[in-house]
């Protein structure tokens, strides 16, 4: 059993790895983004909550998301484990994330950070393009269409998503750096991190990622 979190810089491929793992170690993948559309479309009072929030174009706060997660990880298909993705982004949120853990007895016993040379990333991500239509993603070195900028698919026209450029991802990153990278060291403290190294082929990340869950 695996009480997980994975982590890293935007463009890291967290979503690619979070699919192997949910997949391999047959635990839910809970991102909040799904978290709170699954509330808001149960109309639970928390759902109602954030949803209110949400629809005025304010921040969620704290207390409302943490108490999603609370309720979230109590459901009975995370008794065996569960990944977390995209939570916490904060100290105080690591925090609360450990109390209300251990008040339900599903503490996180590993957090997978999926380290990335900033340089290195920004040449992957602003590389990427997708096709608007049926959604297929390419990119300008590793994954070439077999016509420059048509998809294989249906032919559509490949697009560059706004948050791709270059300028949008050192926006990101900067955020990354100034609230989320802490969390390394509030991890490392806990003897929690496993460092895998991001950059590698989607094969050997993943066997990293075993690896580490399986302490070899």
């Amino acid at each position: 059993m695996h009480n997980m979190i994975i982590m890293g810089p935007p463009g890291a491929g967290k979503g690619t790895q979070s699919e192997r793992i949910v997949s391999h170690y047959h635990v839910p993948h809970i991102s909040t983004g799904d978290m709170f559309r699954e509330a808001i479309a149960k109309q639970t009072e928390l759902g109602k909550l954030a949803e209110s929030y949400i629809k005025s174009g304010a921040l969620v706060p704290d207390e409302v998301t943490i108490g999603l997660v609370k309720e979230r990880l109590s459901q009975d298909d995370c008794k065996n484990g569960y990944l977390l993705d995209g939570f916490p982004r904060t100290i105080a949120q690591a925090e609360a994330l450990k109390k209300l853990t251990k008040e339900i007895k599903r503490e996180v016993d590993c957090v997978i950070n999926l380290n990335c040379d900033y340089g290195a990333l920004t040449e992957r991500i602003s590389g990427r393009r997708v096709c608007p239509k049926c959604g297929a993603s390419y990119h300008l070195v590793t994954k070439k269409p077999k016509v420059e900028n048509v998809c294989d698919s249906c032919g559509s026209t490949l697009v560059q998503r706004p948050d791709d450029t270059v300028e949008a991802l050192k926006t990101r990153l900067d955020a990354y750096e100034n609230k989320t990278k802490p969390l390394i060291d509030f991890y490392k403290k806990e003897g929690l991190l496993k460092e895998v190294d991001g950059l590698q082929s989607i094969e050997d990340v993943f066997l990293d990622i075993c690896n580490a869950l399986e302490g070899k």
